[in-house]
């Protein structure tokens, strides 16, 4: 993972779909603290528990004024199921051909899946700060925690 953007550098250009259809591309990620987690699979162990971690503590996330975007290379409906099944409240975007997992240097498995990697995004859109070692249990809370000192 060396070509991860650092502190204060713009994410590569990219262009997400959400499970609803609607699209998330640069612009959507100015104007407020972001949080872009990216995950190998959805309905997986780890996957899960991340995802609930994020659930559960959205209420915080949002009196902070922090946006937060779960994105993996499943497809929309994979999303749409995943969502439904633990009540999750925050967008899945899919990067469906591993393009934006790729020019971040996330992609493994023979393009088949992204390293669990987050990127805290500053309201200008640049990287505020990089995880890419995480524990899918204390993750949503440590990020909490450094995105209302931004």
């Amino acid at each position: 993972m060396a070509n991860l953007p650092q502190q204060g550098q713009p994410l590569p250009q990219m262009d997400l779909t959400a499970e609803d259809g609607s699209h998330v591309g640069p612009e959507d990620l100015t104007g407020q603290s972001t949080v872009l987690y990216f995950y190998p699979k959805d309905d997986t162990p780890g996957c899960t528990k991340e995802a609930c971690a994020f659930r559960d503590r959205m209420g915080d996330y949002g009196e902070a004024g922090i946006r937060v975007y779960g994105v993996s290379l499943d497809s929309p409906e994979s999303h749409r199921e995943f969502r439904e099944k633990y009540n999750l409240n925050f967008p899945l975007l899919t990067d469906r051909d591993g393009r934006a997992a790729e020019a971040l240097g996330i992609l493994r498995d023979n393009g088949e899946v992204a390293n669990r990697v987050t990127f805290l995004l500053g309201p200008d859109g640049n990287v505020a700060k990089v995880y890419p070692e995480v524990s899918p249990e204390t993750h949503a809370d440590e990020i909490l925690e450094d995105a209302q000192s931004l």
